[in-house]
């Protein structure tokens, strides 16, 4: 509005001036040289005014077209804004809706359980006890059972740096499904075919019986395994003689040598019937004459966990 306003007092205003520059012209046939020159410098005044009407009113236009393009990108906005308001709503009414459907739900549940008799509460209210002392008897058990574990890696890492300096090839430490397993192979331990404990090995047996006597709580089986080769020297019968002979071989070196107890040693033999590797070449069977030392898990204190729940 107030454009149009300004523009029209423009328009009058060149009006004018134009009138004013054809009545000068008009007079200028008659004037004399001076009131030419003043005529002369009234149109030139007059003829600037005009320049910069024109000026502006160009600038007016321009800022006219201006002000259009904003107005047209704020309705866009505004449009855009609306259309994310009402979705908004849209989504809130859906929620409301939800929760009003919830709450009859619940408040049908409620009406049902209202039915439930004291003998019920009761038994409904013991259930939820046992199940709370369900909960802390397996925390229990995680527990142990995490203890458990802890003490297998610690005497792992104990195992692995007493026998640091022997050949991995010989000596293999692990843990399987909760269990120690110490693998120590018959050409470290023994001579061919026999059951005799080398010198060399008594070291290695040494290192061995140290961290054993480290832990006495712990119980353990001597384990020998031969390969599939059928063996017999007159006394001894069969694979199954000459396994045994190495665990029990191992166990008098540990119980007499190192004066591990021998209330904590179990000694068995179990000949060729568990490899660890192909008997058809050489070296699965090297890999399969083994003795392997268990750390037998505490079963008896487990079971007594269980007596207590």
């Amino acid at each position: 509005m107030i454009y149009a306003i300004n523009k029209t007092n423009r328009m009058k205003q060149l009006h004018q001036i134009s009138a004013s520059i054809f009545t000068a012209v008009i007079l200028f046939a008659c004037v004399s040289p001076k009131k030419l020159r003043t005529a002369e410098a009234r149109y030139s005044q007059l003829d600037s005014a005009y320049l910069s009407m024109q000026r502006d009113l160009r600038a007016c236009e321009g800022s006219l077209q201006s002000d259009k393009l904003e107005n047209k990108n704020l309705l866009s906005a505004n449009n855009k804004e609306r259309a994310t308001l009402l979705a908004q709503i849209d989504d809130l009414q859906k929620q409301v809706s939800y929760l009003k459907e919830n709450n009859t739900t619940v408040l049908n549940n409620l009406q049902s359980l209202s039915v439930v008799s004291s003998a019920q509460a009761e038994s409904i209210k013991k259930s939820l006890d046992n199940i709370g002392q369900k909960d802390l008897y397996i925390n229990d058990l995680r527990s142990s059972i995490a203890k458990k574990d802890s003490l297998n890696m610690a005497l792992v890492m104990n195992l692995k740096s007493a026998l640091s300096d022997i050949n991995d090839k010989d000596v293999d430490i692990k843990v399987e499904k909760g269990v120690v397993y110490v693998d120590i192979s018959d050409k470290l331990l023994f001579n061919s075919g026999s059951y005799e404990v080398s010198d060399k090995a008594r070291k290695v047996l040494g290192k061995v019986a140290a961290i054993l006597n480290a832990h006495t709580e712990i119980e353990f089986l001597i384990e020998g395994n031969t390969d599939s080769i059928p063996y017999s020297n007159g006394v001894l019968v069969d694979n199954w003689d000459l396994s045994t002979k190495r665990a029990t071989a191992v166990a008098r070196v540990l119980q007499k040598s190192f004066q591990v107890s021998p209330a904590r040693m179990v000694a068995a033999g179990r000949a060729d019937y568990t490899p660890v590797a192909s008997n058809a070449t050489a070296v699965g069977r090297a890999a399969n004459r083994r003795t392997r030392i268990v750390i037998l898990p505490q079963l008896d204190q487990f079971f007594k966990l269980l007596e207590k729940k």
